[in-house]
């Protein structure tokens, strides 16, 4: 019986074929190639030299080298700015920050920084049938103008671009400390209203000026307001006790939402904006990182980083879309020690440079305070290199316009994708640098900064910011540390790198700048 059914289906297949044969031919038709997946991975305040890649030999952080030795891993990648709302802007949007007056670091009841209108790099790339989301810091500021956080925040990251927003609104230090989802505190007990202000606090609400005995972690400067969870903050809060974040989790949450999302949009173009906490201010391990580093939270920290780094990356393996996802790997600007409170980031340094030996950090317009790590990943596309091309963050928006199949021009954003993607050596020709209202400008291998008047000492946090009365000029490739400043013997590149700073930022600095004051 077998048998008979077996030559009965030879005899079926033969003639089937045949009557094929004798058919019109048809095309073939190709399957169309899914658009890549794109993930920028973002740290907060991490230095050029804080990981193993990057020549730290105190701090072994494999996760990121395994990107740095598997990607491009570019020596003159760069952030805007060296703090971190303005290079937040310039990332999203493409626009140098300096172009925008309020582009300054925000406190957590700012109102949103960029417009509704603008061209952000998620709107792009959702008109490119990307799905969109953000995890993570955010920072760019919230609502219009008074937030009540007891109803739904607007406009936010949804409406620059984000179909998911999953964040908190400024700082780990800074009020209010809770999550956000699409617009909505998380956990939110409508019988425990928030209440945030930055100029007063409310009747009856202990301070760590006020109520010293009821922190756990001591302030160093500008931390002395609200005090959530032992932690001293920036900014005054009232109610909100059951949505109020665990410090020593954010990373193992945020990391949670990020694998989530990767979980459930794997089968379409998705770009995520994760953007970590670490090693931001207050630095609060997870247990399971404390005291793994011998440099105290900070280092400890960013070990639990680069772990949680790991653990996204096989994330996206498991799942099956590593080799069709572009990973981007920076920082929001250059290294800072004791930004507020004592934790030993100073004391137990040890031998460990964080700047990588350039001069500055945070808050600084010397490289330190915007040449960061940089690095592109894309497995089986992008052939492992080292590139010493001059590379931005803002110029991502135009790059990944070109990959997805678009254009844009209507930004400070240059299209440098086959940089990026190691096909080119060639990166910008000209960048302008900011920090704290202060501007430079990187040229090839030089560096010029005009005359800024000011202290160039900034005590609190014991970094130069780089105010001098005279102009600067330096060749950062023979003299990384910018220790000789070439302004006097070299005329002739003094007044070339001059003029085209003058003429990029249209101001004239003949006459000195004065120093923009602090926040």
């Amino acid at each position: 019986m077998r048998i008979v059914k077996l030559n009965f289906l030879l005899v079926f297949t033969f003639v089937f074929a045949i009557g094929c044969k004798n058919q019109p031919e048809k095309k073939e038709v190709k399957k169309t190639e899914q658009k890549p997946n794109i993930v920028v991975i973002y740290l907060d305040d991490l230095g050029y030299g804080d990981i193993s890649a990057y020549g730290a030999t105190e701090l072994q952080t494999p996760n990121i080298d395994a990107l740095a030795s598997g990607g491009i891993k570019f020596t003159n990648g760069y952030a805007s700015s060296a703090t971190c709302t303005p290079s937040r802007y310039a990332l999203l949007t493409g626009v140098y920050p300096w172009r925008n007056k309020d582009a300054k670091i925000l406190p957590g009841t700012a109102p949103l920084l960029i417009t509704t209108e603008q061209q952000t790099l998620p709107k792009m790339l959702k008109k490119q049938g990307y799905q969109t989301a953000i995890v993570g810091k955010w920072h760019l500021g919230l609502g219009t103008g008074v937030v009540n956080w007891n109803e739904r925040v607007s406009p936010g990251p949804n409406e620059v671009g984000f179909e998911s927003s999953y964040i908190m609104a400024a700082t780990q230090d800074r009020v209010p400390t809770v999550y956000i989802k699409d617009g909505n505190v998380v956990g939110l007990d409508k019988n425990d209203p928030i209440e945030v202000s930055y100029k007063e606090n409310f009747e009856g609400e202990p301070t760590a000026i006020s109520n010293p005995e009821k922190t756990t972690m001591k302030w160093h400067h500008g931390h002395n307001n609200s005090i959530v969870n032992g932690i001293p903050r920036i900014g005054f809060m009232k109610g909100g006790d059951a949505a109020k974040w665990t410090d020593t989790d954010m990373a193992d949450h945020f990391l949670a939402k990020a694998q989530n999302y990767i979980k459930t949009h794997k089968d379409k173009p998705f770009f995520l904006y994760y953007a970590m906490q670490q090693p931001h201010v207050p630095r609060t391990p997870h247990p399971r990182f404390l005291g793994t580093s011998g440099m105290g939270p900070r280092g400890d920290v960013i070990l639990e980083a680069d772990w949680v780094i790991g653990e996204f990356m096989n994330t996206l393996k498991e799942e099956g879309v590593l080799e069709n996802t572009l990973v981007v790997f920076s920082s929001d600007n250059g290294p800072v020690l004791n930004d507020g409170y004592y934790d030993d980031a100073v004391e137990k340094l040890g031998k460990h440079d964080p700047k990588g030996g350039f001069r500055g950090g945070k808050y600084s317009i010397f490289e330190a305070g915007t040449r960061v790590p940089f690095i592109t990943y894309w497995k089986g596309k992008i052939q492992p290199a080292v590139s010493d091309a001059i590379v931005c963050q803002m110029d991502l928006l135009a790059s990944l316009a070109n990959l997805t199949g678009t254009a844009e021009t209507t930004t400070d954003s240059k299209d440098i994708l086959n940089t990026l993607l190691g096909k080119s050596d060639t990166g910008r020709d000209n960048l302008v640098i900011e920090a704290t209202g202060k501007t430079a400008l990187r040229r090839g291998d030089w560096v010029y900064i005009p005359d800024y008047k000011g202290k160039n000492f900034r005590e609190k946090v014991s970094i130069e910011v780089g105010n001098f009365p005279y102009e600067q000029l330096y060749n950062v490739k023979e003299d990384k540390g910018q220790q000789n400043n070439l302004a006097e013997s070299n005329p002739e590149k003094l007044a070339e790198m001059k003029a085209i700073f003058v003429k990029l930022r249209g101001v004239d600095f003949t006459n000195g700048v004065k120093e923009v004051q602090f926040r």
